[in-house]
């Protein structure tokens, strides 16, 4: 009779780069998580406010806002709380830039790491978008309780906005991050290009003013197209649900908000999906090109 044991054993081996995937990454939620921590644990290494300083920034922030940009340019005047409308749009793109940004370094810092054991590779992209979460924590906290202090008086809509804007910025922040992380380790004029994107993204979004000055000024197709960006739907979502609320006389909710936020949501996912697509078909020169 043959000896069938071996090939039983055989059949129960699996190489490590088969199971590739996001999914797998979450499999390995506990090493994901350390990763995190520790990323997050050396930010604040041998500071004396330590977490302090998460809730000191945007509160400077707002004053500096509220003082430089409010009062002496005379937005405050224009926009009614400009500063809550100011500080909402940037929490939100910070978020994106900071995700978008270490993801696409993520592989490169952590080369060592990658040539030395064998883990999920798009377990770095994804802990650089995490990462960027908890850091964007407090900024929406202390966001929140300035908006308290002028009369906020948010309704399940407006966190439900809030979630869907950190939903949609996470899960395109992590698509990016996933394509441009894998072109980077090849090409490291990737990494130049994502610093031009963030650069403009604030611009590209009604952070630094109303979605109604673009509409005012560029054609039909030229603002339905600028709708279509994801960021700016994340954008006006967070203003949805701080700024809004708080009853401006001269805010208008753009039109077909819901719609776009949909679009937005879809358009991530396809990132996503291209992001994955791409890292796997690169993955295999990692670690001869690190």
């Amino acid at each position: 009779m043959p000896d069938t044991r071996m090939k039983d054993d055989d059949s129960k081996l699996v190489r490590p780069a088969s199971q590739r995937g996001l999914a797998e990454v979450f499999r390995h939620r506990y090493l994901l998580s350390l990763l995190v921590r520790k990323e997050v644990q050396i930010r604040y290494r041998g500071s004396v406010l330590g977490w302090l300083w998460s809730y000191v920034k945007p509160l400077l922030q707002f004053v500096v806002f509220y003082f430089a940009i409010g009062v002496f340019l005379g937005m405050n005047g224009r926009v009614d709380y400009f500063p809550i409308y100011l500080l909402a749009g940037i929490t939100i793109v910070t978020f994106f830039n900071e995700a978008f940004s270490n993801g696409t370094r993520s592989l490169v810092d952590n080369a060592a790491l990658i040539k030395k054991i064998y883990l999920p590779r798009e377990m770095f992209p994804v802990a650089s978008m995490l990462i960027a979460a908890v850091n964007t924590v407090p900024q929406i906290i202390v966001v929140m309780v300035i908006a308290v202090f002028f009369g906020w008086t948010p309704s399940l809509l407006s966190f439900a906005a809030i979630l869907l804007a950190l939903v949609i910025v996470a899960v395109l922040a992590s698509g990016l991050g996933l394509l441009f992380g894998s072109i980077n380790v090849s090409f490291r004029d990737a990494q130049s290009f994502v610093e031009i994107i963030v650069m403009v993204a604030i611009w590209a979004s009604p952070v630094m003013y109303e979605w109604t000055a673009v509409a005012n000024v560029v054609p039909d197709w030229l603002f339905t197209l600028y709708r279509l960006n994801p960021l700016t739907s994340a954008v006006e979502l967070f203003h949805y649900g701080i700024w809004y609320p708080l009853g401006p006389s001269n805010g208008a909710v753009q039109p077909d908000l819901w719609t776009f936020a949909g679009v937005a949501v879809l358009t991530s996912f396809v990132m996503l999906v291209l992001g994955q697509f791409v890292f796997r078909r690169l993955e295999g020169r990692f670690a001869q090109d690190l």
